[in-house]
């Protein structure tokens, strides 16, 4: 008798309206793919806790941004290690999935990413700019992030918030990563449309960029995207590294590509099935 195959839970938020994203397609598509191989049932991400027992590993997708749910994925979050759940990310993770943090931590690290400072002491630490961006470290989706000119004079309550120079960089770039292995990357050649995205052949420089940023991250089993931006340099800036949700534009891929990601993805949920839970 043959075994039965891996359960999957698949938290999403189907209706969740994001500025040129579809979550609706982009999880109907990957769900539909991914039932070759396992059970899949949907979920809500409000609905994650009282269903997850029953799964062998909970998939969080397009779920949307937790600050408009924090208590309740505060305590999914509690849930799942507290039962020793298999969460895909795993929730080890260092990046976007705590916050922004990570960021400040980087920048005084002297890594290659936006400069990030979180403390009135810090600003002297910022290059000159015209503008420079405030931003809270729980958010998502540009949600709270504003515009000042002198940050030392704009009366910013620290503590939540991190502040960066506003940068006028040439293109936005994603590269996506399952587990170590990078898959495919896409970048928005005009700066005021994030999201109208064309396939990107990276150089190896840019390859060995990305990957700096997702072996830092150190999660054995998981997708990744690297954000970053081409400073007017020339050189790569880290924007953020998403490891919660992060959306793949599955839909401006071809269908070489599209199969490839989602067999590369099947492989590593199954390999994370059968693994020992850490974090």
């Amino acid at each position: 008798m043959s075994a039965l195959p891996p359960r999957v839970l698949y938290v999403t938020d189907l209706a969740y309206e994001a500025a040129g994203r579809r979550y609706g397609d982009e999880d109907v598509w990957l769900s539909s793919r991914l039932r070759r191989d396992f059970t899949v049932a949907l979920c809500h991400p409000l609905d994650a806790v009282r269903l997850m027992a029953d799964f062998d590993v909970v998939l969080v997708r397009n779920s949307g941004p937790v600050l408009h749910y924090q208590e309740r994925y505060d305590a999914f979050r509690a849930a799942a290690l507290a039962a020793g759940t298999r969460v895909y990310n795993p929730l080890s993770g260092r990046a976007d999935m705590r916050g922004k943090q990570y960021l400040v931590e980087l920048s005084a690290a002297g890594l290659p990413v936006i400069p990030t400072v979180d403390s009135a002491a810090g600003l002297g630490r910022l290059p000159a700019a015209d503008e420079y961006v405030v931003k809270p470290k729980a958010g998502a989706d540009s949600i709270g992030m504003r515009f000042v000119r002198d940050p030392s004079a704009a009366g910013i309550a620290f503590g939540d918030v991190l502040v960066q120079p506003r940068i006028a960089f040439r293109y936005e770039v994603s590269f996506y990563f399952v587990d170590q292995d990078f898959q495919y990357a896409l970048y928005a050649p005009d700066p005021a449309r994030r999201w109208e995205l064309v396939r990107y052949e990276p150089a190896p420089a840019d390859l060995d960029f990305a990957r700096r940023f997702v072996e830092w991250n150190d999660i054995s089993h998981g997708i990744q995207r690297v954000d970053a931006c081409r400073a007017p340099g020339g050189e790569l800036l880290l924007v953020e590294l998403e490891d919660l949700n992060p959306y793949l534009s599955l839909g401006l891929l071809d269908a070489a590509t599209r199969e490839a990601f989602s067999t590369r993805l099947t492989t590593s949920i199954n390999l994370f099935t059968q693994s020992t839970i850490s974090g």
